[in-house]
């Protein structure tokens, strides 16, 4: 956060503000005399587990929430036998869905011996109405309910649960705030309490962005920012846009004076993050295209490397690829998703390009940047889709030749256009033709990966290595993993390494020229 808040000095004898985020900081300091009273019952400090499901955007969510959670006192740690734990939900698919359903069977007999426990769900998932419904009826331990829109009410929320327990017994809210229960004028929500007291405050939309609040990172230098949240692309297979809402960019200006923050505490590398980075600033008042920002990061000084993601290549405009090749701190890696190599099944996936046209600006970018790491995202086994198809897929990935692909089964997504189409392909068809492609797929990036073998590479050191002693893990400019002996002291920081040998999807390597 941009400004130190003293929280012991609050004034919680007062009404809490109306705006954002001093309305936060309010409940902040009041969740922490919750905390520190119910830390003295105890004896001990309280502790919380944040559990993160689905992309970058939830992960830096969770780094927020853990920020919040810090402020109000509690220390955070990997077991599940917690004072608090948190489940950052995906919705992608069904089978992320099942997967929390089951964590929370588990969580429930954690509970029965510790009736104290409080269990929060947010993230994707929760903007299903469908789904609050089926916890609210089936999974009554949970505790709190929010949504991807309102993460940053955590403390407000955990506020009602405290006041809710202490008056334990009553089915409706009591003595929380009436506005607390109401539709605020940036989102329209649901909030709730159930029997059980059980918090529910879900919106279905918004067009707010709150920022300044505490964040704990996972690493201390590099970082996600978040450009922009939503998304207004809707691909036929996708949930996303209908539970992260409609595209909203950040002020240029915030989005500086954070990563001009981030500098200053160490901070070396920076990922921008968006659902569609590409479509920036178009809801802004005053218009400022990706690339345009990007030269205003590219112009921080301490910063070493910026990275982005997601790119749509519907949006990829020539401006952006100039800047990205006269840029000195944007890193040459692109994150390209083509989905399908069939112009028939990407009309059907509503991607709004053919794959001549995804060919043509991989070209273009290549003219440009001729170092250029390019990844991508496959579907394989779309509705519809026939071996010809799934043929013209295999054609992009020969001639493309990605430097590494995230291959995926179609999965059908209720909520979505996709799961309501015709001609579902057969499970074995299906398979036998994602393992043709995965095995093609790795072919082609052990090849590609390899050629910088036998040359020295900037580094950015990141952690220990897993599996060797002494060796530190870290990664080149174009996002390929490299090993090599160093000490910890080398973390966070870029050094040269010679790549010794190619292990077709990371290096092995050692310090110097």
């Amino acid at each position: 956060m941009d400004r130190y808040i003293d929280f012991d000095k609050i004034n919680l004898e007062l009404p809490p503000p109306e705006e954002e985020p001093d309305r936060q900081y309010y409940f902040t300091a009041k969740a922490k005399r919750y905390a520190e009273a119910e830390s003295a019952r105890l004896g001990r400090p309280l502790t919380c587990c944040i559990q993160t499901f689905g992309c970058q955007m939830n992960s830096r969510d969770s780094e927020k929430l853990l920020g919040i959670l810090k402020q109000i006192g509690y220390q955070e740690t990997d077991d599940e036998h917690a004072d608090f734990v948190l489940y950052n939900t995906c919705t992608v698919r069904e089978n992320a869905n099942k997967r929390v359903y089951g964590r929370l069977g588990y969580l429930n007999t954690i509970k029965k011996k510790n009736p104290d426990m409080i269990i929060a769900l947010c993230g994707c998932m929760m903007q299903e109405a469908q789904v609050v419904e089926k916890i609210r009826t089936s999974y009554r331990f949970v505790d709190i309910i929010f949504g991807t829109h309102n993460i940053f009410k955590l403390a407000e929320l955990l506020c009602r649960r405290y006041e809710l327990r202490q008056s334990s017994g009553t089915e409706a809210c009591g003595a929380i705030p009436a506005s607390l229960s109401q539709p605020t004028k940036s989102g329209t929500g649901t909030a709730a309490s159930s029997k059980n007291n059980m918090v529910i405050d879900v919106w279905e939309g918004t067009d707010r962005i709150v920022e300044d609040l505490p964040v704990e990172r996972k690493y201390p230098f590099k970082s996600g920012v978040n450009i922009m949240f939503g998304c207004n692309n809707f691909c036929s297979y996708c949930i996303v846009p209908y539970v992260r809402g409609r595209e909203r960019s950040r002020r240029p200006e915030d989005i500086i004076a954070e990563i001009r923050r981030l500098v200053s505490e160490g901070v070396v590398e920076v990922m921008l993050l968006g659902q569609n980075v590409n479509s920036y600033g178009k809801t802004l008042d005053t218009r400022v295209t990706f690339a345009q920002l990007l030269k205003q990061v590219d112009q921080i000084e301490g910063l070493e490397r910026i990275r982005f993601m997601t790119s749509h290549p519907k949006d990829l405009s020539d401006e952006l690829i100039e800047t990205m090749a006269s840029a000195k701190k944007v890193c040459h890696h692109l994150h390209l998703p083509v989905q399908s190599g069939s112009s028939r099944i990407l009309k059907q996936m509503n991607r709004r390009y053919t794959k001549e046209q995804y060919l043509e600006l991989v070209d273009k970018i290549r003219r440009a940047i001729p170092d250029i790491s390019l990844t991508t995202d496959i579907i394989v086994g779309f509705p519809g889709e026939t071996e010809e198809d799934f043929q013209e897929t295999l054609d992009v990935v020969e001639r493309v030749r990605f430097d590494s692909a995230f291959t995926f089964i179609y999965s059908k997504r209720t909520g979505t256009p996709a799961a309501k189409m015709e001609n579902q392909v057969p499970d074995d068809v299906v398979k036998d033709r994602f393992d043709r492609l995965l095995k093609r797929v790795q072919e082609i990036s052990a090849e590609v990966c390899g050629r910088d073998l036998h040359t020295v590479q900037k580094v950015l050191a990141e952690e220990p290595d897993d599996h060797l002693d002494g060796y530190l893990t870290g990664r080149m400019d174009n996002n390929t993993v490299v090993h090599f002996p160093g000490e910890p002291s080398l973390i966070g920081k870029i050094v040269d390494v010679y790549l010794e040998e190619s292990k077709g999807f990371y290096y092995m390597g050692k310090r110097g020229n």
